[in-house]
């Protein structure tokens, strides 16, 4: 099927050719029909199978037929609230994609950055807002934004936004909505909290449900290196050299050891650049740029900045920290996983991180290769961990791993002495 056979209008497909974009993916093929019709959409989709054209694209059409309607100023009629700044920018700039020979006018509000520029857009008048929700709430607030008009509501990435903390301030939003309105809902996985949410948000939704024909655990070329927390950096420092690395992520658990992970590697001349959340906007936005372009080849992101990082032809995904989450697994790795693509994904994992192990290849259904053989097997420099600084369940594993050690190594107990005994040895020490 193609795109001109899905009832778009002309403009917008005169962007998509533009672009090169002659036939749908699989989300975007069911989603987009129902859309057009009106109707509310539950969405279930993993990372990469290009959702966000499946809702811009229906929003872009149904907000050029109103203005054809309506030529009154132009109020926020589409709403997208998704979780991260670079996910907003990223949404936006496919907005300005499919929407460049429509007229219709969207900016992007979210945190981290003065909101002058961004008042003064929304003064202006848009058609189109995408916004973080923080960010949204508090220009409602001041009295830059009302949803009194909003058509057209997206909540993208629902299951990051619950993971992050944000299910009140979208609760808070939905209740500035109208009740007639029609509801997008997008979200990579549906627990049962996600379920909860989305009822309070959709009528009676039509449900689209994309399973890759090989999920990205098929596709993806997975390794997993044993190795001690100490030996890590130079481990990594060792693949980044020594592999045909043309551009990676590498994924770390803490913004602290994001910058680690930077300085660490500037000492081998492995020039590479930190996206976390404690960045200056601006600073992430240089970073991803100088990545996009080719200027550096490695990004160090922590899971919640690298929301929206969306590269061509990412060839490595590192996991140099395990997640605790199996779900966050199968989303980094998918990165270099895109449409047909196929990628590699390499993860290193200490002793500390063997039970986050487990849990992935459960999920996965399957084992993930290990590299025996490399120079960082065995590190002397690597202490054993105490145990109140393992995870909770290594914790007990290590407890049933030494019970009954006790029974083979008795503690060797002093000879009993007297009062009398002792004091006469202290007067009289040994010679």
């Amino acid at each position: 099927m193609k795109f001109s056979e899905l009832g778009i209008i002309e403009p917008i497909l005169k962007a998509l050719a533009a672009e090169g974009y002659t036939h749908p993916t699989p989300i975007q093929e069911q989603s987009i029909p129902i859309l057009m019709r009106g109707k509310d959409l539950l969405g279930c989709a993993q990372t990469g199978t290009g959702k966000t054209a499946a809702f811009a694209i229906p929003i872009l059409q149904h907000l050029i037929l109103d203005r054809q309607q309506n030529n009154g100023p132009r109020k926020i009629r589409a709403l997208v609230v998704t979780p991260t700044r670079e996910l907003a920018i990223q949404i936006e700039e496919s907005f300005n994609v499919y929407g460049k020979y429509t007229g219709i006018k969207n900016t992007v509000i979210f945190g981290g950055v003065k909101q002058g520029p961004q008042t003064a857009a929304l003064r202006n008048g848009i058609d189109a807002l995408i916004a973080t929700p923080g960010r949204l709430l508090d220009l409602m607030n001041q009295g830059f934004i009302s949803l009194r008009d909003i058509k057209y509501f997206v909540l993208d990435e629902a299951d990051r936004m619950l993971d992050m903390g944000f299910i009140h301030d979208i609760k808070k939003i939905i209740a500035k909505l109208p009740v007639k309105r029609q509801s997008l809902f997008f979200s990579a996985t549906m627990p049962p909290d996600i379920i909860d949410l989305s009822r309070k948000i959709l009528g009676n939704p039509e449900k689209v449900i994309v399973t890759p024909e090989q999920t990205t655990a098929e596709k993806v070329e997975q390794s997993m290196y044993f190795v001690s927390k100490n030996a890590k950096p130079k481990l990594l420092t060792h693949i980044l050299q020594t592999d045909k690395v043309n551009s990676a992520i590498v994924f770390s658990r803490t913004k602290h050891g994001a910058n680690k992970i930077v300085k660490e590697l500037a000492k081998s001349d492995i020039i590479s650049a930190a996206i976390h959340g404690n960045k200056s906007q601006g600073a992430r936005q240089l970073a991803l740029g100088n990545f996009k372009n080719g200027k550096i080849n490695v990004l160090v992101a922590t899971d919640i900045a690298s929301r929206g990082i969306d590269v061509d032809d990412l060839s490595h995904v590192i996991n140099y920290d395990l997640p605790n989450i199996p779900e966050t697994y199968v989303h980094r790795i998918g990165r270099t996983g895109r449409a047909n693509a196929s990628g590699i994904a390499i993860s290193f994992c200490d002793i500390e991180e063997r039970a986050y192990l487990r849990d992935i290849e459960k999920l996965i259904g399957q084992k993930v290769p290990v590299i025996a053989d490399h120079p960082f097997v065995h590190d002397k420099s690597e202490k054993a961990p105490k145990i109140h600084d393992l995870p909770p369940r290594t914790q007990h594993e290590h407890k049933l791993a030494v019970v009954g050690s006790s029974n083979d190594t008795k503690k060797r107990k002093k000879p009993w002495k007297s009062y009398s005994q002792r004091k006469k040895q202290k007067r009289n020490p040994i010679p």
